[in-house]
């Protein structure tokens, strides 16, 4: 097999940004992660009191170092793909744009009455948690599971929220509206509650015949709380089984998922 070409310093950018493989990759991606977790920290503190008497121009002055460094990753992100747009629009886009704008936006909004703006936009910084969402790359048969158990998991729900619905009329009924169960929706609730087994005791049967009524409630729901968490398993399972995908991102739109034998992207056709 022929070596790949040098084709510039975008290529070598697009490696070094996009591809987790190579070693250049993963030094990127393992500073950016350090950078990612600090910032979040760093948030965290200076939302505490104590720390932001002590600490707050230090805070002030590494979140503005925070945010000069992930805007010029996300500019380098435009740079180094051909079609920087799809970029943008993308999940991962949006998110770490609403990561760096709240600091840019700190700058346009001053004045007294803008204050308690700028303490709402500061939370918007909490959006870099998930940029860690880039390093689960390996991952994504996570999502493939999930998506492939959706239908089974609402038929199940439906089920449930059929049964908390019978369930709770009959406490209802048998209770004869009192001991908290004053209405049907309130018995609802409190069935949703033990059927889930919270159990929170804010309403609870009187009766002997609720009392049992309580308990068949108690044991289904350990039984229904380890269905969807088989369901899931089980997609997961089959996803692991299918054909392994490549890691190598799409150097024109920046999208991984690509088989291994591909040549040419799957989402805009561009050569890899």
């Amino acid at each position: 097999m022929e070596p790949k070409k040098d084709r510039g310093w975008r290529f070598r950018l697009h490696e070094i940004i996009y591809e987790s493989a190579t070693t250049s990759g993963k030094i990127f991606d393992i500073v950016l992660l350090g950078l990612i977790i600090s910032s979040i920290v760093v948030v965290m503190l200076d939302s505490t009191g104590q720390w932001h008497e002590a600490y707050g121009n230090l805070f002030l002055k590494m979140e503005w170092g925070f945010t000069i460094l992930f805007t010029i990753e996300y500019i380098l992100r435009l740079i180094c793909i051909k079609k920087p747009w799809s970029y943008v629009f993308s999940f991962f886009g949006i998110i770490d744009l609403l990561s760096i704008i709240p600091g840019y936006l700190s700058i346009i909004l001053t004045g007294a009455q803008s204050l308690l703006v700028l303490r709402a936009l500061r939370l918007l910084r909490i959006f870099r948690i998930f940029k860690l969402t880039h390093f689960l790359s390996e991952m994504q048969f996570l999502s493939v599971a999930v998506k492939g158990s959706l239908r089974k998991i609402s038929i199940f729900m439906m089920i449930v929220l059929t049964l908390v619905i019978i369930m709770g009329s009959v406490m209802y009924l048998v209770e004869d509206g009192k001991n908290g169960f004053d209405s049907i929706p309130d018995s609802i609730y409190w069935a949703i509650v033990t059927i889930t087994t919270v159990g929170y005791g804010d309403i609870s049967p009187a009766t002997s015949l609720g009392k049992f009524v309580a308990s068949v409630i108690m044991l289904m729901g350990y039984a229904i709380i380890a269905v969807p968490t088989g369901i899931v398993t089980t997609e997961m399972a089959l996803a692991m089984r299918k054909k392994e995908q490549l890691q190598e991102a799409c150097p024109n739109c920046g999208r991984e998922g690509h088989d291994v034998n591909a040549r040419y992207c799957k989402f805009c056709g561009s050569a890899l």
